[in-house]
C-alpha cells in the first residue's frame, strides 16, 4: 500500500510543525532518554511476560517525555488491533474509537508506517472518532509512532498530552528512540518464543518417536513381522479410530504396561 503523505495539511500537519520521518530526525542528546534506554537494554526476554515488558516502555516513554501524560501501544492480536499496553485505562477507551472506525493517528502509523501528529484533537479533522473520545477524556493533542524492524511493523507507540500542541520534533525524536527500542524488545521476543517453540516441539517430537517405537516393538512381538509392517498397523488404527499416531501408540504402550502388572505374582 503507498504511503499518503504524513497530513493532509501540506507539508507540515495542522500544529504548524513540519512532519518528518523519525528515522530521518537525529535524536537528540538526552539525559532521560539515555536512562530510558538502559533500561530497556537491561530487560531480559525469560524474566518478564511481554506485556509486563511493554507496559514499562509505555511507563519509560511518558517520563522521557514530559508533556506526555498517557503512553499506549497498538499491537495485533490474533490480526486485529488492540491495546493491551497502557499506562492508563482511558487509553484502551480512546483507541477503541479509531479500532470500530477502521481509521486512527495510531492505525496510519502502523500501516503507513510513518509518524502521526495531533496537534489539537478540537479542530483536526483527519480521524473524528478517535478526536471526539480523546476529548472526552481530556487528551487535546497525540503523538504515534510506527513500531518497526527491518521490514517487519508491529503496531503503534502513542503518546497523550492534555495540552494542545503539545509534542515539538524534539519530543517526537525522543519518542521515536524509545519506538526504535520497543521494536528491538518485540523482534527478541518474537524470536525468543519462536525459537522455544520450535524447542519444544521439536522434544515433543522425539517423545512421540520413542513412544511410536516402543508401540512398534510391542506389536512386532504380538504379531511378528517387521518395523515398516508395525508402523502400518499403528497408521490403520490412527486413522480408523480418527486420532493422533502419537494416542494410538500411547494405549498401546499402557496396555502392554497394565497386562505385564497384571501377570506379576503377589507377594
Amino acid at each position: 500500500m503507498p504511503s499518503r503523505p504524513y497530513s493532509s495539511f501540506g507539508s507540515g500537519d495542522e500544529t504548524g510543525f513540519p512532519n518528518r520521518r523519525a528515522a530521518a530526525m537525529a535524536i537528540p542528546e538526552n539525559d532521560a532518554l539515555s536512562d530510558a534506554l538502559a533500561q530497556l537494554n537491561r530487560l531480559v526476554v525469560d524474566q518478564e511476560s511481554l506485556d509486563e515488558r511493554l507496559n514499562r516502555v509505555a511507563a519509560l516513554s511518558c517520563t522521557t517525555v514530559s508533556v506526555c501524560n498517557m503512553a499506549a501501544m497498538t499491537l495485533m492480536r490474533d490480526g486485529r488491533p488492540s491495546t493491551d499496553v497502557c499506562t492508563d485505562e482511558a487509553t484502551k477507551e480512546i483507541d477503541a474509537a479509531q479500532y470500530a472506525a477502521g481509521t486512527g493517528p495510531c492505525l496510519d502509523a502502523y500501516v503507513h508506517r510513518e509518524p502521526r501528529r495531533i496537534g489539537s484533537t478540537r479542530t483536526d479533522p483527519r480521524w473524528p472518532e478517535f478526536a471526539r473520545a480523546a476529548r472526552d477524556h481530556g487528551i487535546l493533542s497525540t503523538l504515534s509512532l510506527p513500531l518497526l524492524a527491518g521490514e517487519r511493523a508491529f503496531g503503534a507507540l502513542n503518546l497523550y498530552s492534555r495540552q494542545e500542541r503539545a509534542f515539538s520534533e524534539e519530543d517526537e525524536a525522543l519518542a521515536a528512540g524509545l519506538a526504535e527500542q520497543a521494536s528491538v524488545v518485540l523482534a527478541n521476543a518474537e524470536l525468543y518464543w519462536s525459537a522455544r517453540t520450535l524447542a519444544d516441539q521439536l522434544q515433543e517430537a522425539l517423545r512421540s518417536r520413542a513412544l511410536i517405537d516402543q508401540a512398534k516393538g510391542i506389536i512386532m512381538a504380538g504379531r511378528g513381522g517387521d518395523a515398516n509392517a508395525a508402523f502400518e498397523v499403528l497408521v490403520a488404527l490412527s486413522q480408523q479410530r480418527h486420532v493422533k499416531l502419537r494416542e494410538v501408540a500411547q494405549e498401546i504402550v499402557e496396555a502392554a504396561a497394565r497386562r505385564r502388572s497384571s501377570r506379576r505374582p503377589s507377594r
